[in-house]
């Protein structure tokens, strides 16, 4: 089925010089966007606490003051906006036309990346529909900020539609970073920039993608454009080769839709290593479920509303796949998508039914809606069994249970290694996508035992405790982190950088993990 074209991120660039350009008089776009900080210490006895504004503004007042806008118009305007300089605070100073389009007012709050990335994501959300906005944000940003700023531009213009008569608004087309300390060595942090926010962009494209046209095969496609395009190698096992190499998972949990399922394998190699190199070898697996009914354990219809979106571990791992070589990541990755649907029919999977893992480990269904975590035990063991990996990482949107426990802007995370723990932390907080480490409870695994098998797909509570017991075994013992990303898979309204709908969580962390951790 084809589908509409979708938007595209802003195009960026880069200028060391101002906003204005001083021969000709003229702002170097239509809107123009000068960063207003928190009052100064000094003035924090000041009953007024006024903002003040930040480098960029002064070349833009000087132009305005030919027109009659003064300072002092400025500051009327913030102070009847009850404007303070908060991070991602946008105030719009009116203007007489023929000037520039617009001036806003952008609080970038204590300059934290965090606070820039909010910034850079109200500019981009007030800007929509416009054919240019340049700001000076810039100048206040370190490499880290600077990153953060691009990160909320190209993030917070994201949209996705399938309207006859196209999107309804489309992001602004193009960015100018003005007052960039050195162009030449920004050029790099940029396009750095651009690849790990394009690939939350990419995440979240595939998760809203309607499960209509989303379907195992779907995926293996998409997996095999990103391939062809980025050198990738590629391995996709059909529902055949599925059964008879031991996919048990995979294979029982897709068995009934028309739709079969599908293991996705990916592979990346630095330019210049060789495959058999000693280089740290990376596996990632993701929960690629295209549509989840809940099998016969059939979920309410409420809770099927969004469930085109439970493939998003598998569109994050595929999305991070996609950007390695543009980030040049010095180490081996494999990237596994367990796709399957999770559908009813005459031949689906029962409560009471044994199935056998990859590698022989046993589950009794007695849950068919806990569904993900069958399919994932069967990358992980085949992962932990043929590709030597040093290290093992799982992202699925698996427990309804995370959602309660952490709400909808924290990821969870287990892991049975310390050091990789706090690794994806600390990317986490760099790239905007928190991570909470949650126990690994060995008092809760005898809730897995289970009279027929080796252990029981759905025990109860702790819900996302017990469903990363059932998945530890099969990591075998190496290193190995378990994200579940149920939390934040969806945000429930447009906040910064997030837009309502399928986030598209976990991408940017682990590139940026990938990107920056000493593996191994």
């Amino acid at each position: 089925m084809a589908f509409p074209s979708q938007v595209n991120p802003p195009q960026i660039g880069l200028r060391e010089a101002s906003l204005v350009d001083p021969d000709a008089r003229r702002a170097v776009a239509g809107t123009l966007a000068v960063p207003v900080l928190p009052a100064e210490p000094a003035d924090a006895g000041d009953e007024s606490g006024t903002p003040v504004l930040g480098p960029g503004t002064a070349v833009v007042l000087d132009l305005l003051t030919e027109h009659g806008i003064t300072g002092d118009d400025v500051f009327a305007v913030l102070e009847s906006a009850g404007a303070r300089g908060a991070a991602g605070e946008v105030t719009v100073l009116p203007l007489h036309r023929g000037v520039v389009e617009e001036v806003l007012l952008v609080g970038v709050g204590a300059l934290a990346p965090a606070d820039l990335r909010k910034a850079g994501a109200a500019i981009a959300r007030r800007t929509r529909d416009r054919e240019a906005v340049a700001t000076s944000l810039p100048a206040l940003a370190d490499p880290e900020g600077f990153r953060a700023l691009v990160d909320g531009l190209i993030l917070g213009s994201f949209g996705f539609h399938w309207r006859s008569e196209g999107p309804e608004h489309r992001p602004v087309g193009r960015v100018v970073l003005t007052d960039v300390p050195d162009e030449a060595a920004y050029v790099d942090l940029l396009g750095r920039a651009t690849a790990v926010s394009g690939a939350g962009w990419y995440s979240r494209m595939l998760a809203l993608m309607p499960s209509n046209v989303k379907n195992p095969q779907w995926l293996a496609d998409q997996a095999a454009e990103v391939a062809a395009r980025t050198g990738l190698d590629l391995e996709v096992w059909d529902e055949t080769r599925l059964r008879a190499e031991g996919f048990g998972g995979i294979a029982g949990v897709g068995q009934a839709s028309d739709s079969p399922p599908r293991l996705i394998r990916l592979g990346y190699t630095p330019a210049g290593a060789g495959a058999t190199s000693d280089l740290p070898h990376v596996v990632l697996v993701g929960k690629g479920i295209t549509f989840d009914t809940g099998g016969l354990s059939i979920k309410p219809a409420e809770a099927m509303a969004t469930m085109k979106r439970d493939m998003t571990g598998g569109g994050v791992v595929l999305a991070v796949l996609s950007a390695l070589a543009d980030l040049g990541c010095p180490v081996r990755v494999t990237g596994l998508i367990a796709a399957a649907e999770n559908s009813i029919s005459g031949s689906a999977l029962r409560p009471g039914d044994v199935i056998t893992h990859y590698g022989g480990r046993t589950s009794e269904v007695t849950n068919t809606d806990a569904e993900g975590r069958l399919v994932m035990a069967d990358a992980l063991a085949y992962a932990a069994a043929e590709l030597a990996p040093t290290v093992l990482v799982d992202v699925a949107t698996l427990t309804g249970a995370m959602k309660v426990a952490l709400g909808q802007r924290t990821g969870g995370m287990f892991a049975n290694d310390d050091a990789l723990a706090d690794q994806l932390r600390a990317a986490g907080e760099v790239a905007g996508e928190v991570l909470w480490r949650l126990p690994l409870a060995q008092e809760y695994a005898e809730l897995l035992d289970s009279p027929t098998a080796d252990a029981d797909n759905a025990p109860g509570g702790p819900g996302a405790i017990t469903a990363a017991l059932f998945l530890e075994p099969f990591a075998a013992g190496l290193p190995w982190a378990h994200l579940d990303i149920a939390s934040v898979g969806d945000s429930p309204v447009d906040a910064f950088e997030w837009t309502s709908g399928a986030t598209g969580f976990g991408a940017r962390l682990l590139l940026r993990w990938l990107e920056d951790a000493e593996i191994g």
